[in-house]
């Protein structure tokens, strides 16, 4: 099994990994915001943004096709224009869109592959940010544009910035994925070592129950 958290840019230090010039201008009092990203599997990435203070829920899911074939088995084929995706609520008291960006791109997945994650392979395993307002749309492509300048990665970041139509959540059994099977292969060889990155990278971002030797 290829290993999808191998990602080039986290071989950088974090103070060497840029942050995002522009953030989205939302009052503190404004309320739960949430941001849609597709990064791959998605056992993997709502594993790593549960852990992240700030995050109240993260919900696996599908965007970017229709209702109608919004299940596995039909997404898994790569035909219906769905991305595996987590919907990310969160408290922008606590975190900002632009924080959970450089996680998104530094450690929940590899952002220069196009169409797959490690051997995951398929249209259904893009790169994605899906966007609900055109504020969101402007500071994910700016970050991607000075990602790009940086050199951080040595190819240049594929992920696309698609509008938000709907959101579907998946089937009950892939939510909360990886915390109710540690041992499974594929979580051990994919999801562990991204959050072990992720505690190595992002330890003063994270709930305190997943920043201790325990977690």
């Amino acid at each position: 099994m290829s290993q999808s958290c191998d990602i080039p840019g986290m071989n950088v230090p974090r103070s060497r990994f840029p942050a995002p010039d522009d953030d989205l201008d939302v009052p503190a009092e404004a309320g739960e915001q949430r941001a849609v990203l597709g990064g791959g599997c998605f056992w993997c990435t709502e594993a790593v943004y549960l852990a992240v203070d700030g995050v109240s829920a993260v919900t696996s899911g599908y965007a970017g096709g229709s209702a109608e074939t919004a299940n596995y088995e039909s997404v898994c084929s790569g035909t219906t224009g769905h991305a595996e995706v987590i919907e990310v609520r969160y408290d922008p008291a606590k975190a900002s869109f632009g924080e959970l960006l450089r996680i998104f791109f530094s450690v929940a997945h590899d952002p220069t592959q196009l169409n797959r994650q490690g051997n995951d392979r398929g249209t259904q395993y893009r790169s994605a940010i899906f966007y609900e307002s055109e504020q969101q749309r402007q500071v994910a492509e700016a970050y991607i544009r000075k990602l790009n300048e940086s050199g951080v990665f040595g190819d240049s970041v594929v992920t696309t910035l698609e509008p938000l139509e709907a959101f579907y959540p998946a089937e009950d059994y892939h939510q909360n994925f990886a915390a109710r099977n540690p041992y499974q292969p594929y979580v051990m060889a994919v999801a562990a070592p991204k959050m072990e990155k992720l505690r190595d990278n992002f330890g003063d971002r994270l709930k305190p129950e997943f920043n201790d030797d325990q977690a």
